[in-house]
Formats: C-alpha cells, sequence, structure tokens
C-alpha cells in the first residue's frame, strides 16, 4: 500500500519502516526472554492481528497463537464501562508461558480485566507486548512488558487500528485530523 495520507488524517507518526525495525527489535527482546520455551501468544481481536501477525514473523522460540475477542459497553458519559469476552480462547492456557498481544494500551481497564481473566487460568507466566502505549491516558496501572512505541494523546489509525473499521490496511501508524476522530 501507497504511503500517501488519505483524506482525514493529519500525518504518518510511525513508517513502514519505522514499524519493521521496531518488531524486529522487539521481537529479538521476547526470543531472548523465552529462550529454551515455547510461547504462547494471545491476540486480542481485531487491532492486534497485523501486530501479532508481523511479531510472530520475529520471534525465534517456538510460538503457538490463539485469540479473544472482547467488547466493552461505556456509560452514557463515556466513562469505562462493562468489559466482556465475545470471544473466548480456542485453547487452555493452563501451564503454558502466555503472552497476550495488543494493538494499544490506553487507559488500563480493559487490559486489567484480561489480566485478571487469564491470570485465573493458571498460565505458568503471563507477559503483556503492545504495539502502541499511550500512557498519558492511563488511569488503571498495568504491567506493560514490551513495547513498540509511545504515543500521544492523538488518535491513531493504520497496521491495525481502525476508525469505524476503516484504516486497519494502513502499512503505517497515522494521526487522524481533530474533527475525524470526535
Amino acid at each position: 500500500m501507497s504511503t500517501a495520507l488519505l483524506p482525514g488524517l493529519e500525518r504518518i507518526l510511525f513508517t513502514e519502516e519505522q514499524i519493521d525495525q521496531r518488531i524486529r527489535e522487539v521481537g529479538a527482546e521476547i526470543s531472548r526472554h523465552y529462550q529454551g520455551k515455547v510461547v504462547k501468544l494471545i491476540g486480542v481481536l481485531k487491532g492486534s492481528v497485523f501486530f501479532l501477525t508481523a511479531l510472530a514473523r520475529h520471534i525465534e522460540v517456538p510460538v503457538k497463537i490463539d485469540f479473544l475477542g472482547i467488547s466493552s459497553f461505556s456509560n452514557k458519559n463515556g466513562a469505562p464501562g462493562v468489559v466482556r469476552i465475545a470471544k473466548d480462547l480456542d485453547d487452555s492456557i493452563e501451564g503454558e508461558d502466555v503472552l497476550l498481544v495488543e494493538d494499544i494500551v490506553d487507559t488500563g481497564f480493559t487490559l486489567r480485566y484480561l489480566l485478571q481473566t487469564l491470570a485465573g487460568r493458571a498460565p505458568n507466566s503471563l507477559a503483556v507486548c503492545t504495539f502502541l502505549d499511550r500512557n498519558s491516558r492511563r488511569i488503571v496501572q498495568v504491567p506493560v512488558d514490551y513495547r513498540c512505541f509511545e504515543i500521544p494523546d492523538r488518535f491513531v489509525v493504520g497496521f491495525g487500528l481502525d476508525y469505524n473499521q476503516l484504516y486497519r490496511n494502513l502499512s503505517y501508524v497515522a494521526v487522524m485530523k481533530p474533527e475525524k476522530s470526535a
């Protein structure tokens, strides 16, 4: 896909080359940490699919892959609400070394829920890898073991992240124009 800026986008935040380089680095770090083990990557649908796929290619230990789908419901004021699993894992994670793969960690509410839920399933270990970390919006402190990029408090799309289900397929990450993301 071309790196031409699409309508509604303000600027490119991370290019395809920057993303590829950083994922290679994080993949090498994960490979060192899990040396001699099998790591089970659990992707959070739908946004993590692009990141998980690219990351898995750069992890040099045996990898298993599974997915979770989540739904969250906010109250009328837009405050964080209820999170629930809409699509559960296909296989047990008991005794597995699990790496939860997220597209973005924001307030921390969803990640806290997922970590509590997965920890209750008795994995051998449980860690978090996120493509983007928007720490400036964190309300609940959650552990993030691996991150590719920290981003400002702006609405971003591309490389799996969407706006109304659009832009996921961009090979780069872009900031949306404020009037488009409001």
